[in-house]
């Protein structure tokens, strides 16, 4: 199967898939991308921005907006980069097509504790399957400047043609076989994110945060490999890569998320308060249950649910953490 003679197709419009459709033109001479929202699709097509989600970022004439998602099935593949709790129902309402799906979305269903992979299985199973994770800044994307991601895939055939497919001169991406890997390091990092802006906002210092992201990344690679994925592609981009990034910059939207509960904010005003979606919120106690379910110990994971549903504060998770008894350094 080639993919040059095809569009390619971006589903959800906010400032990830925009910025994905900003790419894509870079190399495709026409990216279709659909959006919910009627006024995105306007601002898109008229203004050749999306002054919605991603304000200030000039879009090629190559990309047509549309809200009609039956067009679809005129594409070649698939970027689905709607929220991680809406591609069921995305998934199950897109028209009859085969076209592979690049499954973008970082996060677990919150009612079956599945992954992407597992929901597009499960909704899709004639589609070809595809997993984009890495460290990735929706502006930066857009804007050109180089990025790493992986492309996961169990069909390495199919990995090189869609990796073709979405590579530019500036969006570099790496291949792996390991779907799971790539999933759960994009989902358990966003939930990391949250916990190390609650250590900026708390003003705990640097030291701190690293401490942080080292044991955060330990949490990581136990519950991954309880779940499948395998220790190297936790540890690349989707993983580690996409961990440092996310835990380290208030572009970050679960950094910010944290940052204001630091700084001891309620949850529900800053979630209330959001434009866009901070996934690490929905993520969090889907992941501590699931991660209960299989044996795997994350208190850090743990503190970022108490603080999301306010049955602790601050000042007390920071010193149960503290209190936790002194042990090897291990995963």
């Amino acid at each position: 199967m080639s993919l040059d003679i095809y569009p390619v197709g971006i589903i959800g419009g906010g400032a990830w898939g925009t910025a994905l459709a900003a790419a894509m033109a870079q190399v495709h001479d026409h990216v279709l991308l659909w959006a919910r929202e009627e006024d995105v699709v306007r601002s898109v097509n008229a203004r050749h921005e999306n002054a919605i989600f991603l304000p200030g970022t000039a879009l090629s004439t190559r990309i047509e907006a549309t809200a009609d998602l039956t067009r679809m099935e005129k594409c070649g593949a698939l970027l689905v980069v709607t929220p991680a709790q809406h591609v069921r129902t995305t998934l199950a309402a897109l028209p009859d097509t085969q076209a592979p799906l690049i499954l973008c979305a970082k996060g677990i269903e919150a009612d079956t504790q599945m992954l992407m992979s597992d929901i597009a299985a499960q909704v899709r199973p004639r589609n070809p399957l595809a997993v984009l994770s890495g460290p990735t800044f929706a502006h930066e994307v857009a804007a050109g400047k180089p990025t790493a991601v992986t492309l996961a895939s169990a069909n390495q055939a199919l990995g090189a043609v869609l990796m073709r497919a979405i590579a530019t001169p500036s969006f570099r991406t790496y291949w792996s076989d390991d779907v799971v890997g790539a999933e759960i390091g994009g989902a358990v990092k966003n939930v990391l994110a949250i916990a190390c802006g609650v250590v900026d906002g708390a003003g705990l210092g640097l030291n701190a945060r690293a401490a942080l992201i080292a044991r955060g990344f330990a949490e990581m690679q136990r519950y991954g490999l309880a779940r499948g994925a395998k220790a190297e592609t936790l540890a690349g981009l989707s993983g580690l890569g996409d961990l440092v990034l996310t835990c380290s910059s208030e572009n970050s939207r679960n950094f910010s998320l944290g940052r204001g509960l630091g700084q001891g904010k309620a949850s529900e005003s800053l979630l209330a308060d959001r434009k866009t979606v901070a996934e690490g919120a929905f993520t969090a106690p889907v992941l501590l249950k699931s991660a209960t379910d299989l044996g795997v110990e994350m208190p850090i994971v743990s503190a970022v649910c108490a603080l999301l549903t306010n049955a602790a504060t601050v000042d007390s998770v920071i010193a149960e953490l503290l209190a936790r008894p002194l042990k090897s350094e291990s995963w």
